[in-house]
């Protein structure tokens, strides 16, 4: 039988900024590897490169050494077409900033992707609705953005992350500017996704969040240092 490549592995990766004597690790080396559809969480202090590894994993930017693969595919030996391919069907975001576009509909915002990726316009916004009810905001699909709670514009980010054939969802910190009820939603919901075949990478501070995963890796200094599995 074969086996399926794994949604996102590091081998060996290393990230430096800057160069002689002013260079600066940011991370590694680090070798990991994401099942489909499992749940990560990676927690550490400030500073200890859980950015720098989210960013490597969603192909913006490139390691020093090492290799970063999705899907079996190696980053580094991509053309540029079609890395921005890759990331735009099968990676998604969810950070902080939401970057909701305040002159769109919720549905117009989730449909976005597929459209920028050539989708038909009824096509696009079929597969958004699809992913907002798998959110619980269909009802809400033609509200703008201020219009919506916070709570309601994360989901919308949330839905926009995973629609289409998007297979990896990478979250930043998702549930910063949410109250705790809230952002207790929005990792169960992100829960949902991936016991339904998502695989999801989430950078917290929040070891009630972790607890949502199935794997936590804890980073210092740019290293992983501890691996813990919650009691589910």
């Amino acid at each position: 039988m074969v086996r399926a490549a794994s949604p996102l592995a590091f081998d060996r990766v290393t990230k430096v900024h800057g160069a002689g004597p002013t260079a600066v690790r940011a991370l590694g080396p680090v070798s990991f590897a994401v099942a489909p559809g499992e749940f990560v969480a990676i927690m550490g202090p400030s500073g200890s490169g859980k950015s720098t590894l989210l960013g490597l994993a969603g192909a913006l930017d490139t390691p020093t050494e090492g290799t970063v693969s999705i899907e079996g595919h190696d980053l580094s030996a991509l053309t540029p077409g079609a890395l921005a391919a890759l990331r735009r069907r099968t990676i998604g975001y969810v950070f902080q900033d939401l970057n909701l576009l305040p002159g769109l509909t919720a549905v117009e915002n989730a449909a976005l992707p597929l459209e920028l990726d050539g989708a038909s316009i009824p096509a696009a916004r079929s597969e958004a609705l699809a992913a907002l009810e798998a959110v619980d905001l269909a009802r809400l699909a033609h509200r703008f953005p201020d219009d919506l709670s916070g709570g309601e514009r994360q989901r919308v980010a949330i839905a926009r992350a995973f629609v289409g054939p998007r297979s990896l969802l990478l979250a930043d910190e998702p549930t910063g500017a949410l109250d705790s009820l809230t952002g207790e939603r929005v990792l169960a919901l992100l829960r949902a996704q991936c016991d339904r075949g998502l695989t999801a990478v989430l950078v917290t501070h929040d070891a009630a969040h972790a607890a949502w995963a199935d794997r936590i890796l804890f980073l210092r200094d740019g290293a992983i240092v501890d691996e813990s599995r919650p009691a589910r």
